[in-house]
C-alpha cells in the first residue's frame, strides 16, 4: 500500500432523493456500500461527492437548488460521522445564478468541503457558457478543485443496454471538458483546477482531433466554424493542465491517460459505490499500467492529497 490511499471518485446519494420519484430502482450509492468498500481494499481516505442525476427531475430551479444544499449538508454529516475516512465536495450547477454560488461558498467555508462536483451538462447547458463564468471565478477564488463528472445523457438510441452509462455519460464528459478547452477556460482561470472523470470521457482519444481543428483552419473550413477563436496553443496544451481520474476498469486506456496529463495529474478513483463490485478491480488495475513506485504513490494518493490541501 502506498502512504496514502485515497479514492477520489465515490458517490454517495442524499437518502431524501432515494425514492421512485427520483430512481426507479434502488441504489446502492449509501454510507454502508461506501464504508464497505472503503475496508475491502483498507483506503486511507474516501472523497465523497453526489453526482445529484436525480435534480433532472426537479421542476424548478429553486428546488434543484434546495436538492444541492441538502446533499451538501449530508456529505459534510457523513464526514462528520467518519472523520478518519470521508473527505466531502460540495455539489454546485455552474450557471444557476447567485443562490448557487452563495451555497457553494457555504459549503465550503461552513462544511469544510475540499472540492466541487459538476455535471458535465445540465438540461442542454455546459458550464463553458457564459453564464458559468462567475462560477468559475469563484472556485479560482475559493481554490478548490472541479470534478468534472457526468449527468444525465440519455437519447434513445441509449435506453438499451444501459449505454447511456457505459457510453452516453462518458462522452457527454469529454465533449464538456472539449468545450472548456476550446472555450479558453485556462486562459481565463489560468489557476483552475479541473478533474476530469473517467479518464475525461475519452479526450486523451481524440486530443489529436483537436488539435487539427486548431492547427488546419483554413483546409478544415468544410467542416465548419471555429470562432472566435479564444486559445493560444493548441488543445494539448491545455490537456495535461486537466486532471483526470483512473474510473475505467481497462489497462489500456489507464495507461493512455497517464501518458497524455502525466503522474503529477492523474488521480486513482473507483465509482464505487455505486459500482459496489468494481472497487478491487479498479484498485487492483493501477499495479498493471506500468508505473514506478513513485508514480503509483502520487497516483494512488498524493495528488488528491495536494489537491484537497489534506496534508
Amino acid at each position: 500500500m502506498p502512504p496514502n490511499a485515497d479514492d477520489w471518485h465515490v458517490h454517495i446519494n442524499d437518502p431524501k432523493y432515494m425514492g421512485p420519484k427520483w430512481w426507479k430502482h434502488p441504489v446502492p450509492m449509501t454510507v454502508e456500500h461506501a464504508l464497505d468498500a472503503h475496508r475491502l481494499v483498507g483506503l486511507d481516505r474516501t472523497v465523497i461527492s453526489n453526482a445529484v442525476h436525480y435534480i433532472r427531475f426537479c421542476e424548478t430551479q429553486k428546488e434543484a437548488l434546495a436538492a444541492i444544499e441538502g446533499s451538501n449538508r449530508y456529505l459534510a454529516k457523513c464526514r462528520d460521522d467518519h472523520p478518519d475516512k470521508f473527505v466531502p465536495m460540495a455539489t454546485c450547477i455552474p450557471g444557476a445564478g447567485d443562490e448557487g454560488l452563495k451555497e457553494l461558498e457555504r459549503a465550503v467555508k461552513e462544511d469544510d468541503a475540499r472540492a466541487v462536483i459538476i455535471n458535465s451538462s445540465h438540461h442542454g447547458h455546459y458550464p463553458d457558457e457564459d453564464s458559468a463564468k462567475p462560477f468559475w471565478k469563484l472556485v479560482a477564488d475559493l481554490d478548490i478543485p472541479v470534478f468534472i463528472h457526468p449527468g444525465d445523457a440519455t437519447t434513445p438510441a441509449m435506453a438499451d443496454y444501459r449505454l447511456a452509462s457505459s457510453v452516453g455519460r462518458p462522452a457527454d464528459n469529454c465533449l464538456s471538458l472539449a468545450r472548456l478547452i476550446v472555450r479558453g477556460i485556462f486562459e481565463q482561470f489560468p489557476t483552475v483546477k479541473i478533474v476530469g472523470s473517467h479518464l475525461g470521457g475519452g479526450i486523451c482519444e481524440v486530443i489529436g482531433r483537436l488539435d487539427y481543428a486548431y492547427e488546419l483552419l483554413d483546409f478544415s473550413v468544410f467542416l465548419g466554424s471555429y470562432e472566435p477563436i479564444m486559445i493560444k496553443h493548441p488543445p494539448r496544451h491545455y490537456l495535461k493542465m486537466l486532471y483526470l481520474d483512473s474510473a475505467c476498469y481497462w489497462a489500456p486506456a489507464a495507461e493512455c491517460a497517464l501518458k497524455s496529463v502525466g503522474e503529477d495529474h492523474f488521480l486513482f478513483g473507483t465509482d464505487s459505490p455505486p459500482m459496489v463490485p468494481l472497487k478491487k478491480k479498479g484498485f487492483d488495475l493501477m499495479s498493471n499500467i506500468g508505473m514506478t513506485s513513485t508514480q503509483y504513490d502520487k497516483v494512488m494518493g498524493g495528488n488528491a492529497a495536494r489537491l484537497l490541501k489534506l496534508n
